[in-house]
This record gives structure tokens, sequence and C-alpha cells, in this order.
């Protein structure tokens, strides 16, 4: 709603189809519904989730997949058409991008590595998550953010709704209140959620982002 655009949420698993010719079909379909409604000032925006789904190579595919690959091969391109301006842009999600085909990481004109959220972005992830909850004089949000470098966004997500899980497994029956969340919930709960993302997978990300990426 913030650039105006007509956004098309793709999700893989609904684009695929067992039935011959379906995938090739669901793809057209969703790029013509695009321009359809795409314009100048209300452009669309076609965000595919991992896109590694679509658009990787793998060793027991099948004849369907890289009909669909191509479809979709095809349908970005004609998007760049020298004859007519199309307001349709296509982004693409992924946590193995060294999956994907050669043929449209050259398409996708930005390649960008999104790295975990810095000690300031975590210290932000925690104040918003944590805003419902009620917390106690000793809970140190700074302290909670030096302590979870090497954390996703998701990860900090985790962690604050186990704290809550916590607080309602004590909530207090006859008053129906949650007491306070302390410094030692969230402690007690990062001892056994540990980040789910490896250095040595942060370390591939960089590495290909090196050879591949493009701002």
């Amino acid at each position: 709603s913030e650039v105006n655009a007509n956004l098309f949420y793709v999700d893989p698993a609904l684009v695929v189809s067992k039935w011959l010719g379906e995938s090739e079909k669901n793809i057209a379909k969703l790029f013509e519904e695009a321009r359809k409604k795409a314009s100048r000032q209300s452009p669309s925006l076609i965000f595919i989730d991992e896109v590694d789904a679509l658009t990787g190579i793998f060793s027991n595919e099948v004849g369907g997949e890289a009909r669909m690959r191509s479809q979709l091969l095809n349908e970005m391109d004609g998007l760049h058409s020298k004859r007519k301006r199309h307001y349709v842009y296509v982004v693409g999600a992924t946590n193995k991008p060294w999956l994907l085909d050669q043929a449209f990481l050259r398409r996708f004109q930005k390649r960008i590595y999104v790295p975990p959220p810095n000690y300031e972005a975590r210290i932000q992830l925690f104040k918003h998550y944590t805003r419902g909850l009620k917390l106690a004089e000793d809970v140190d949000l700074e302290e909670l953010a030096r302590m979870t470098e090497g954390y996703t966004a998701h990860d900090i997500e985790e962690v604050c709704r186990d704290v809550q899980f916590r607080l309602l497994d004590d909530v207090d029956l006859i008053r129906g209140e949650l007491r306070e969340a302390h410094m030692r919930d969230f402690l007690e709960v990062m001892s056994k959620r540990k980040p789910s993302v490896s250095k040595e997978l942060i370390k591939r990300y960089i590495e290909w982002n090196e050879k591949y990426g493009a701002l």
C-alpha cells in the first residue's frame, strides 16, 4: 500500500501442478493479470517466495518443470519489450540462491543479500515483539540484543513468543492476569533456542553475494 502497487504474492506450491501443462498456464495467467492491472500510477509487483522452487535446476526434474521455467523466463523477457512499457516488477526471495538457474539470475537486475539484523535492528525487534508484554525493571533489551548476534528477525520473534508462552503457563487463574516478564525468562528461553542460521551458512551467503550480487 505504501507504493500504491498491485501485489501478487506467489507461493510455488500453488503454481506447480502435477497435471501436464497446468504449471505453464498458471504462470501465464499470473503475468496476464499483473499486466492488466498495471499502470504508471499503480504498478504490479509479483513477489515470488522461495523462488528457487520455480527457477532452480534439480537432477530429478521432469519435462513439465523445465517447460514451466521456460514459460516464466519468456514472461519476464516480455516485460522488457521495446514496443510497450509494462509496469510489472518481479521480486524473488530465497534461502538457497546457489540453486538458481543462471539464466534467471541475469534477469534479476538487483541481487541483494539481506544479512541477519545488526545490533540496532535487534533492539528494535525486541521492542516490537515485546510491546504487548509487561516487562519487569530488570529486562534489558540492549543486553538481549547484544546476546543475540547472529539471530534472524524470526528467531527473535520466536524468543519473545516463547517468553509469552511461559507467562501464560503462570497466569493468575483467579484474576486472569499475566505476570511481568523478567530477564531470567528471556535468558532461559535463549539457552534452548539458538540461531537458526549457522555461521557457516552465513559465510556461504556472503561468498555467493561477492560472486553474484548486484545492487
